[in-house]
C-alpha cells in the first residue's frame, strides 16, 4: 500500500470558453491584529467528477476567494508526444486556458511535473507502460525535456516541479528508474538555467518517507540523498498524508515536521491534507480533519514555508473514475475541505482562519 500521491489528474483540457468566463478577483480576506503568514496558499481545479467544464470552474470560483496562488499537477502527456504532437502544442491547447483564467483572477502559478506513476510510485507512468515504453529512453527523457520547456516558457510558473516524490520513487521503484529520473530532472534544470528561467525549480520528497515512517521503523531518515541528487532546486517541495502513515490523531505531529526536512531550503507543502472519512488503513472524522488544519499552519510557520496547497479542494466520487479504479484511491477521496456537492466541511472555516493572515 503506498499512502503519499494520490496521483494526479492530470491534464484538465479546459476549453476556450474558460479565458472567455467572468473574471472575478480574489477578495482580500485580512483581518486587523492577525499574525502573519510566510506563505501561498491555494488548491488545483480538480472536480468531484468531470460532468462538466462549467463544474471545473465552480470549483475554482468557490475556492478563488480562499487563495493567494493556484497548484497544477500534471502527468507529462506521454501518449499525445508519442503520437507526434508537440510539447508547445499540448501546453496551449490544455494547461494555457486554464492559467490565463487563474491568472485572471490574480492567482500565482505553482507547477508540479510528475514523472511517474503517481498511484504506485514502484511504477512507470500508465501511459508509457501501455507504450512499452520507458523513461530510461533517451529519446522519452528528450520529450520530457521539451515539456517542461514548454511549461516553463509558455506558461511562467513561479515555482516549477521538475518531479514529484524523489525519496518514494528511490524506495519503491527500480534502481534504473531512479537513475534516469536523477539524469533527466538535472538536464531540464540545466537547460532552462540556459534560457533565462524567472521560476523557482523544485522537486517533491515525501515527508512521512523522510521521517521514516513507511520503512517499518519511525526513525528519521531525512532526504540528504535527494539533495545530492537534485542539487539545483531553489525550493523543495513535500508531501504529506500522516493520517496513512501511523500518526492517530493531528497533534501527534512534531512541530519540526517540516522544519526539519526543509533545513534552510524554502519550503512548499505541495500536496498531501487528511481524510474526513475513515479508510480501510486509519481512522478520522471530519473533526479530526479540521485538527489538522488548525495543526498544519504550525509546522508551517516552524518551516518559514513559502507555500502550502491541497490538490482536492472538493471530495471525490469513485464512481466518476474509469473502472476498475487504483486500488488505494478509497484512501484519498475525502480530503476535500467541501464534500461533493461543494457543502462546506469543518476544515473549511480553518482554512479560512489561516487564510485571513495578512501575508
Amino acid at each position: 500500500m503506498r499512502p503519499a500521491s494520490r496521483g494526479r489528474v492530470r491534464r484538465n483540457a479546459i476549453p476556450l470558453l474558460l479565458v472567455l468566463a467572468a473574471l472575478a478577483c480574489s477578495s482580500d480576506l485580512a483581518g486587523p491584529g492577525l499574525a502573519p503568514r510566510s506563505y501561498l496558499m491555494g488548491f488545483s481545479a480538480f472536480p468531484p467528477n468531470f460532468s462538466s467544464t462549467a463544474l471545473v470552474l465552480q470549483v475554482i470560483d468557490t475556492w478563488a476567494p480562499r487563495a493567494d496562488a493556484a497548484l497544477m499537477h500534471q502527468d507529462v502527456p506521454w501518449a499525445a508526444m508519442l503520437a507526434g504532437t508537440s510539447a508547445a502544442a499540448e501546453v496551449r491547447g490544455n494547461e494555457l486556458n486554464l492559467v490565463n483564467y487563474y491568472r485572471g483572477k490574480g492567482l500565482a502559478l505553482v507547477f508540479t511535473i510528475d514523472v511517474t506513476n503517481g498511484l504506485d510510485r514502484s511504477q512507470e507512468a500508465p501511459a508509457l507502460v501501455a507504450a512499452g515504453r520507458s523513461i530510461s529512453d533517451s529519446m522519452i527523457q528528450r520529450l520530457y525535456g521539451e515539456y517542461v520547456s514548454a511549461v516553463d516558457s509558455i506558461l511562467h510558473p513561479a515555482y516549477l516541479g521538475l518531479a514529484a516524490e524523489t525519496n518514494l520513487i528511490r524506495v519503491a521503484a527500480p534502481a534504473p528508474i531512479y537513475d534516469a529520473l536523477v539524469l533527466m530532472t538535472n538536464a531540464a534544470a540545466a537547460e532552462r538555467r540556459l534560457a533565462g528561467t524567472t521560476a523557482k525549480l523544485y522537486v517533491s520528497v515525501q515527508a512521512e518517507v523522510a521521517w521514516g515512517r513507511l520503512q517499518g521503523a519511525p526513525a528519521y531518515v531525512g532526504i540528504a540523498q535527494d539533495r545530492a541528487d537534485f542539487p539545483f532546486i531553489d525550493a523543495l517541495g513535500i508531501s504529506s498524508y500522516p493520517y496513512l502513515a501511523g500518526f492517530l490523531q493531528p497533534e501527534d505531529l512534531p512541530l519540526d515536521y517540516y522544519a526539519r526536512i526543509a533545513g534552510s531550503t524554502p519550503v512548499l507543502v505541495v500536496e498531501g491534507g487528511w481524510a474526513s472519512a475513515s479508510t480501510a488503513a486509519s481512522t478520522s472524522s471530519p473533526a479530526l480533519q479540521a485538527r489538522y488544519l488548525r495543526r498544519q499552519p504550525l509546522l508551517l510557520d516552524s518551516a518559514r514555508a513559502v507555500g502550502v496547497f491541497q490538490i482536492d479542494f472538493t471530495d471525490l466520487e469513485l464512481s466518476a473514475f474509469p473502472q476498475p479504479y487504483p486500488a488505494n484511491l478509497p484512501l484519498f477521496i475525502s480530503l476535500g475541505l467541501v464534500d461533493t456537492t461543494l457543502a462546506p466541511k469543518p476544515a473549511l472555516a480553518v482554512w479560512d482562519s489561516t487564510f485571513a493572515r495578512p501575508r
